[in-house]
């Protein structure tokens, strides 16, 4: 198998240049990214942020992680009221420097992007085994109302970590949402490693990290949206997946990334694969 179409999928994970950003700083520490008119919006909000030749930085008298919360609550909502923030969920992220980091502050999960913050999602590999042993996948179809990648390929669960929650907290929360998959099973998810993104997108920049699971469910059992996010779901032959990447309906591409990540770790994709050193590299290797 030749898998430069796949090689070129990692690739648009870290399609990203930090020339066309300002840095964002919190208490001395880069956390993010500011687009050039985005920063001069905030230079007006001297009260939250400064604005100068090092870039944009949090203002340094907003010491404790909930003032600098505060304090981003307020600037958030007139940068929404303004529309430099769209699809707002009343929900937060913690920010920090890894995740097991104590949180600079928490924020408006529509605002990471924006900001171009570090989030951290799980997501989680739907696998079954058919009675002839053949492999299956379960693919979940976005919603045509999602704010992002409406109407796109997705796995069977994903979602972000809200602030407070943990990754299984997280796990067990999206499997019932979006598929209906009760705790007993959805607390048999697997960790298998991670996947990171670090691109620029119309909203700024997404620098995401991936938690990966998989989940092996019974043959007989048929996943349901429970939460309106997914449209439909379907099953599809695992080996079959490489060339749906490529050539079928589009996958979202953070579910692309934990999909090749789940093909390779099983063996369907191998080192006697042209291109497998160099797929493998480009989703292990942490994005620059």
């Amino acid at each position: 198998m030749d898998l430069t179409p796949l090689i070129e999928v990692t690739r648009a994970a870290r399609r990203f240049d930090p020339r066309h950003y300002l840095p964002f700083h919190v208490a001395a520490r880069q956390v993010g990214w500011v687009a050039p008119r985005l920063a001069e919006r905030l230079e007006p909000m001297a009260e939250v942020f400064l604005v100068g030749d090092f870039g944009v930085a949090l203002h340094p008298d907003l010491v404790e992680p909930q003032a600098r919360t505060e304090a981003l609550d307020r600037a958030v909502e007139t940068l929404a009221a303004e529309g430099w923030i769209v699809g707002v969920r009343h929900e937060r992220y913690a920010i920090r420097e890894r995740f097991d980091a104590a949180p600079l502050f928490a924020i408006e999960r529509a605002a990471a992007r924006p900001f171009g913050l570090t989030t951290f999602a799980a997501h989680v590999n739907g696998l079954t085994r058919r009675a002839d042993g053949a492999v299956e996948m379960w693919i979940a179809r976005r919603s045509p109302t999602k704010p992002i990648d409406p109407g796109m390929l997705d796995n069977l669960v994903g979602g972000g970590i809200a602030a407070g929650h943990t990754v299984t907290q997280t796990v067990v929360r999206e499997c019932f949402e979006e598929a209906g998959i009760l705790e007993p099973l959805a607390r048999k998810a697997q960790p298998a490693g991670l996947v990171r993104l670090l691109r620029e997108v119309p909203e700024g920049v997404q620098s995401e990290v991936i938690f990966v699971h998989d989940l092996w469910l019974p043959p007989d059992l048929s996943p349901r949206n429970t939460d309106g996010e997914v449209s439909e779901f379907h099953r599809v032959e695992f080996r079959s997946l490489p060339r749906r990447i490529v050539d079928g309906d589009p996958f979202t591409l953070d579910s692309a990334l934990v999909i090749l990540d789940c093909l390779i770790r099983h063996g369907v994709i191998g080192p006697d694969d042209q291109g497998y050193e160099a797929l493998v590299a480009g989703l292990r290797e942490a994005p620059r």
